[in-house]
């Protein structure tokens, strides 16, 4: 056995690095996410006081943790003494505190205590780790791990139809899918695999009708019928156009409308070539009571989309987890198979994805 795995690796060395790719679908599925966005990277719940976590960015370690008092912080994942893992420590009042020799880390990176003699010295010398910005939106806490100086430049997508006195009903799904994010990106956006969903039949019949470049933009719509699977189709408020949906790439992030009632965005965290966290908000204008005319009342969509994720947006959903992580797998055992794409939606998003990644590394050299 260990012989035969030998043997494949020296025949298959693995899918080539980015800058000896050899085609655009090489270089789509080496390429990382321009690290100067703000990126989604945990539920806001998910972090209690005086928890820490580890959150990996395209291969950048860094330790999330939220104060006694509420507060989130996000430092470089690494204590500047003997390069232990921070996230191993624990939270002590506002600082993180390294598990080894328990130095102290506040919300500035500065190491402000030790815990162990100091072999004569008054004070701890001036030591610092690289911090994070950092923001809570959408329930979803967001990481900038660029540039900081850019990081009120650039926005978090606004979804006003989640703000105000009376926003839609959410219903917040996420996955760690081992695919790469461009994979997770097309899939979302591609309608051709009706077949893979047969069981739920979210959509069929889709025809392309437009696929536009607009700056760092890819814009793509289809007429489709959506929500015809057996239950789903009893739901959907068919006064609204459910024939027609748009999409786009909004690097980096993704989203959908159907007929200004049905939305959704995507928001992607690529932890490495093979291995995303995928954040997916759907939202809802109206939903309708099977065989009336009549709209569930607000007080009550809630539950509803509860009950709904479970038995249909995850499972769902888990259908294109199956298969963007069989066509990883596939790519890593074919890389070098000539490139076979018919939807041209397809070739703008990779040419989006390697022009962005081209600027990050023009930039970091």
């Amino acid at each position: 056995m260990k012989a035969d795995l030998l043997n494949e690796s020296m025949v298959n060395p693995g899918p080539p690095a980015f800058n000896c790719a050899k085609n655009r679908r090489q270089k789509a599925r080496a390429a990382g996410l321009h690290p100067d966005y703000w990126y989604a990277v945990a539920y806001d719940h998910e972090i209690k006081p005086g928890q820490v976590r580890e959150i990996m960015f395209w291969h950048k370690s860094i330790a999330l943790f939220r104060t006694n008092d509420g507060k989130l912080t996000a430092l470089e994942n690494r204590c500047a003494h003997r390069q232990l893992k921070l996230s191993l420590g624990d939270v002590r009042g506002c600082n993180l505190v390294c598990l080894y020799h328990g130095w102290q880390y506040n919300a500035q990176g500065e190491v402000i205590d030790f815990s162990h003699e100091l072999f004569g010295r008054p004070k701890p010398p001036y030591i610092t780790v690289t911090t994070y910005p950092i923001k809570v939106r959408y329930g979803l806490i967001w990481i900038f791990p660029g540039n900081p100086a850019l990081s009120e430049k650039r926005r978090i997508p606004d979804i006003p139809e989640l703000e105000g006195e009376r926003p839609w009903s959410c219903v917040p799904v996420d996955f760690v899918w081992s695919a790469h994010h461009s994979m997770i990106i097309e899939n979302t956006c591609d309608f051709t695999h009706a077949y893979l969903h047969r069981k739920y039949r979210p959509f069929q019949d889709a025809k392309l009708t437009k696929s536009e470049n607009e700056g760092d933009r890819v814009f793509v719509s289809y007429d489709t019928k959506v929500g015809c699977g057996r239950f789903s189709r009893h739901f959907v408020d068919r006064r609204a156009d459910t024939n027609h949906m748009d999409l786009c790439y909004e690097y980096p992030y993704q989203w959908s409308d159907t007929g200004g009632q049905i939305k959704h965005w995507c928001f992607l965290l690529p932890m490495n070539e093979r291995t995303t966290r995928v954040f997916f908000l759907f939202y809802f204008a109206n939903i309708k009571i099977p065989f009336t005319p009549l709209g569930i009342p607000r007080s009550v969509m809630g539950i509803f989309l509860k009950v709904a994720k479970g038995t249909h947006i995850q499972p769902l959903l888990a259908q294109d987890g199956v298969a963007v992580e069989a066509e990883q797998e596939g790519y890593d055992r074919h890389y070098a198979a000539p490139p076979v794409e018919l939807n041209p939606m397809i070739n703008q998003f990779q040419e989006l994805t390697i022009r962005k990644w081209e600027e990050h590394l023009a930039v970091a050299k």
